[in-house]
């Protein structure tokens, strides 16, 4: 499988009792198809996939797929505490047809790499799908070091990898050492790094309610070599990002962004609360400023 383009991990709305709404998950996804994005990842950590029961993340993930209908490709997150639990939402990947799976290190456990890289080969057995690794030891841990690269790549099935360390040495590391693992950005302020490193994907929680923008630097970088161009549309988005990363406000951030846009998004699940009014304005603003300048640059 090649990863092209933005890959959203899709928010999961709620209601104010916390309760999922289903509605207003399907019409996201609708409208996020319908701005372009290239793929979509059900339960990652944008869509709060820890504080939902197995029950919520199983079902999520088939009305996900039905919704789709084939228009984009879906990637199921399996990360789970337990081995367990990972492998049932591997094996539930393969039976409703997704297009990947998304494999990360297991949260608080600190696995060796040899024990972390049987425990991605034990999930991958399970779906014998196409598998997009997800390296966030900021989350997690622990980090997806060479010897986990290497003992995992006897497998044909890993053939990407989603990397959120923020060392722009890993990124130096994968595109010069695993050529065969495709490089997706999982670090929004190092987009342009990636893109410039070879990277033809980015997996980006803002796309959820800014995917034109998200697209333009794609497509500046990726598809056109215009870094020039790139470079432009970066700078106008670094402010975004710097509001998205502060305070660890990023689930609170991205869903009042969709919110701005008229789509449900809901309060957060606790322990995670809504932004505050400050918090709102400034991110209100930072965003009429970041639309305005990349339509500019769009319009050249």
């Amino acid at each position: 499988m090649k990863f092209e383009g933005i890959y959203t991990p899709v928010i999961t709305p709620h209601r104010e009792d916390g309760s999922i709404d289903r509605e207003a998950f399907a019409a996201m996804i609708d409208h996020l198809i319908g701005a372009g994005v290239h793929g979509l990842i059900n339960g990652g950590s944008t869509g709060e996939y820890y504080a939902q029961s197995m029950e919520e993340r199983l079902e999520m993930a088939s009305f996900a797929q039905e919704v789709i209908g084939g228009r984009v490709p879906l990637i199921v997150g399996t990360v789970a505490i337990r081995l367990e639990d990972s492998l049932v939402m591997a094996e539930h990947a393969a039976k409703i047809g997704a297009a990947a799976i998304l494999v990360g290190s297991p949260p608080y456990s600190v696995p060796t790499e040899r024990e972390n890289a049987l425990n991605a080969l034990a999930i991958d057995r399970a779906a014998d799908l196409p598998v997009m690794l997800y390296n966030y030891p900021g989350r997690m841990g622990i980090s997806m070091g060479e010897e986990f690269l290497d003992r995992v790549g006897r497998s044909r099935n890993f053939v990407a990898i989603k990397e959120s360390s923020g060392d722009i040495n890993r990124v130096h590391l994968l595109a010069r050492d695993y050529p065969h693992i495709q490089m997706s950005c999982g670090m929004d302020d190092q987009a342009l790094e990636f893109f410039a490193w070879g990277a033809r994907s980015w997996v980006c929680g803002g796309s959820n309610f800014l995917p034109a923008e998200h697209i333009a630097l794609w497509r500046a970088c990726a598809v056109e070599g215009n870094f020039d161009k790139g470079r432009r549309i970066m700078s106008a988005m670094l402010p975004l990002m710097r509001v998205l990363e502060q305070g660890g406000k990023f689930i609170q951030c991205i869903k009042h962004g969709c919110e701005m846009n008229g789509l449900h998004a809901g309060p957060p699940r606790p322990p995670l609360k809504a932004l505050n009014k400050d918090d709102k304005r400034q991110l209100e603003q930072v965003v009429r400023v970041l639309r305005r300048t990349v339509a500019g640059i769009e319009a050249e």
